[in-house]
């Protein structure tokens, strides 16, 4: 798979797999689980950076134990394009929005949103909806997480 200047290969894939599973997994375990040397991996590593194809590491953690038990999933309508800077300020400054997409279709935005209950998940709501410019919102609760998973890796060969 070909990104700018940058062409992956399998073992590219295999590293970022490895990587993906457990982003602190050093170079020598990685090296052994696909059979690579330390040094082959660790440069590989960094050119994977230099070309951010890997953009960081971050930590997955468990929204409930860290007291968000209520997920929810809201979308949002916009009177105009011209209310979409104020909107996207607001919510990247909103540390209850774990992701904001622009998309298309009926409405504008779709949140997703962890917090510790309905009433903060309300006063969430109040303020997206006093916003200037907001025509409507609609939120649905999740149930249960299914899947959750921040990164897809193609396969290697698939365009």
């Amino acid at each position: 798979m070909k990104n700018e200047n940058y062409t992956l290969d399998n073992v590219d894939f295999a590293i970022l797999n490895c990587l993906k599973e457990n982003a602190r997994m050093t170079s020598s375990e990685i090296g052994k689980k696909i059979n690579l040397s330390v040094s082959a991996v660790i440069e590989r590593i960094k050119k994977l950076e230099k070309n951010q194809i890997i953009q960081g590491y971050t930590v997955s953690l468990n929204q409930a134990k860290m007291g968000n038990s209520l997920t929810a999933v809201m979308e949002v309508s916009l009177e105009h394009p011209k209310y979409y800077d104020a909107f996207a300020d607001m919510i990247q400054n909103n540390p209850n929005v774990q992701s904001c997409y622009y998309r298309t279709g009926e409405f504008d935005f779709i949140l997703t949103i962890y917090t510790d209950s309905a009433d903060s998940l309300e006063k969430i709501h109040r303020t997206i909806m006093n916003m200037a410019g907001i025509q409507a919102t609609k939120t649905h609760f999740v149930l249960k997480v299914v899947k959750n998973d921040f990164n897809v890796i193609p396969h290697a060969g698939e365009g």
